[in-house]
């Protein structure tokens, strides 16, 4: 029953990092548009992402349902140390879904409408930013477990391990991991001339993510960041980046010929790929602080709570999984069979 409870709390993170995280870029790729491409963006985004918008942060909550109750450990490693960085994800949330609303359903339209505009951009850049940065901080083996909390400042117990240039990096990249989804699975929502500015969009944002990616992995390195040099010194590990580094290159023939199906299922590929990297370099020591590595595995509850919330997900797996999966069917999001003419843009 452990193993079923692993899967759910794997599972969903793997479907809040590529659902959440397109619908985060989305909002990236509208802030780094061009102003004559910003409305275009704007309008392409509502069309796609306003049936399904609410339903990606469903991953989010049994994320945290999960770990409540079957990893207390590292609930509370999360929820006292980096709560300043998450409350900040929830705000930015918060303030995301405000102007994705208002900027589409207010009855007056404005001066008020640029707010809104603005602030679904930039709300859409700095949540993930700080979704990368406290996890960045969970590996960077800063976290202080302080017994006598006087002997601390709030600055070294509560700032510090989440502020740095190192979780920056993590944050960075996870920002452009999620701008490099939106754009991709764009290009499946778009004909003609809009299907080609995301199908360039797609292109710098890959770029980007892989400096950004060389980048952190090479500070980590010279930092000493223990979770990086387990990273670089395990064989599986790098052979799934290199997996991935190879796949670049079908990936880039696909979005430069404007394949909707295929640059999908590349992306997609391309973060099952970079996550199992980093969670199996050191799964199950997922937190590492300056005087011990957590296991996930570590003071687990009683086997019948784990049990009871196996049974749970299983249910909830059948009731939600087929419905969700139906919606994101009926408006599109989910594209398996298209015919010729359609897959090559024409």
């Amino acid at each position: 029953m452990l193993y079923v409870v692993l899967f759910f709390l794997l599972f969903s993170l793997l479907l809040y990092v590529l659902l959440g995280g397109a619908d985060f870029g989305a909002g990236i790729v509208e802030l780094f548009s061009s102003r004559e491409n910003k409305r275009t963006t704007r309008d392409t985004i509502y069309r796609v992402m306003g049936p399904v918008w609410e339903a990606n942060h469903i991953w989010l909550i049994i994320l945290i349902v999960i770990l409540w109750i079957a990893f207390p450990l590292y609930f509370n490693v999360i929820m006292i140390y980096l709560h300043v960085p998450f409350v900040l994800v929830l705000l930015g949330i918060t303030m995301r879904g405000v102007a994705f609303i208002f900027r589409h359903y207010d009855a007056v339209v404005d001066r008020s409408q640029v707010f809104y505009n603005w602030m679904f951009r930039i709300s859409s850049l700095i949540t993930p930013v700080f979704l990368g940065m406290s996890f960045g901080a969970l590996i960077g083996g800063k976290i202080i477990l302080a017994e006598d909390y006087t002997k601390y400042t709030f600055l070294e117990l509560y700032i510090l391990p989440w502020f740095n240039f190192f979780t920056l990096l993590v944050g960075l990249f996870y920002a452009a991991l999620c701008a490099f989804l939106a754009a991709t699975l764009l290009i499946g929502e778009t004909q003609g001339q809009v299907r080609k500015m995301f199908s360039r969009k797609s292109a710098v944002f890959t770029v980007v993510l892989v400096v950004l990616g060389l980048l952190l992995i090479t500070y980590g390195y010279l930092e000493e960041v223990k979770f990086i040099s387990d990273f670089i010194n395990n064989a599986v590990s790098i052979g799934a980046v290199a997996i991935s580094g190879l796949l670049l290159f079908p990936l880039w023939r696909a979005v430069k010929k404007q394949h909707r199906v295929v640059s999908r299922y590349l992306a997609g590929l391309q973060v099952v790929l970079v996550l199992f990297a980093a969670l199996y370099a050191h799964f199950p020591y997922l937190i590492i602080t300056k005087e011990q590595e957590l296991s996930l595995l570590e003071d687990l509850p009683p086997y019948a709570v784990i049990r009871n919330l196996a049974f749970m997900l299983l249910i909830g797996g059948v009731v939600i999984l087929p419905g969700l999966y139906h919606l994101m069917r009926s408006f599109g999001m989910i594209k398996i069979l298209n015919t010729g003419e359609d897959e090559m843009g024409h």
